[in-house]
């Protein structure tokens, strides 16, 4: 789901649907994706993780941060992202890809 440009989800267990376009629909597709072991930036570089993740979260999306320590030249930590809230995926839009 790399090339995903448009997701509609159904928020779980009450029904509620939602669209998510550009970066938003992205990021929340490698959220779905992931699962519990979750996503962060490292294993899929975005630009603006942590804001995609914000909109998500205004959206009413439950997504939980785990702060985890880094190592090697560049110690320090990351978040790895994990996506709480029950969802069912009801559309997906990708873009074409052209050579």
């Amino acid at each position: 789901m790399s090339n995903v440009r448009a997701l509609r989800i159904r928020a779980l267990p009450e029904g509620r649907e939602q669209s998510f376009n550009g970066r938003f629909a992205w990021a929340l597709s490698v959220l779905i994706g992931a699962g519990e072991r979750g996503a962060t930036p490292i294993d899929h570089p975005g630009p603006r993780w942590s804001h995609y993740v914000h909109k998500l979260r205004r959206a009413g999306l439950e997504i939980e941060t785990i702060a985890e320590e880094q190592a090697g030249p560049y110690p320090g930590h990351h978040g790895r992202y994990v996506l709480r809230t029950a969802i069912e995926v009801v559309s997906i839009a990708e873009q074409e890809t052209t050579i």
